[in-house]
């Protein structure tokens, strides 16, 4: 019972994990390569990742083990890690996450660019 409860602990803190980082790297990538600057200095992704690492960890270890997870099959020495279910729902939150991050900063900037034409302030 414990065993299945660290299996499954470990692959929900993979999920999380690949998840949070596929969408940081795709938008230090591309905040680089559209601004010629990262969203994100180096310090910055460093505490994002400590603050995340410390939560999701946390989070996890403390589930406790169900009879429940007695009932279910063991899994075999070859199943990876990572599951086709797993790969599916990291790329589909990362799209997500994606799709939120980037309009929410396209929509900031047409705000932020409507207020200073409004104001006719120069260099705003």
């Amino acid at each position: 019972m414990w065993g299945r409860n660290v299996y499954d602990s470990i692959s929900k803190f993979l999920q999380f994990q690949l998840t949070v980082n596929i969408v940081a790297v795709i938008v230090a990538f591309t905040g680089a390569c559209i601004t010629q600057d990262s969203p994100l200095k180096a310090v910055q992704m460093l505490w994002v990742n400590l603050i995340m690492d410390t939560f999701a960890s946390l989070a996890l270890a403390t589930e406790p083990p169900t009879e429940a997870l007695l009932l279910r099959k063991p899994y075999g020495r070859n199943k990876p890690l990572i599951s086709r279910t797993m790969m599916k729902n990291i790329l589909g939150h990362a799209v997500y996450q994606l799709t939120l991050i980037f309009t929410l900063l396209f929509v900031g900037e047409q705000l932020t660019l409507a207020r200073c034409s409004a104001r006719r302030q120069p260099g705003c």
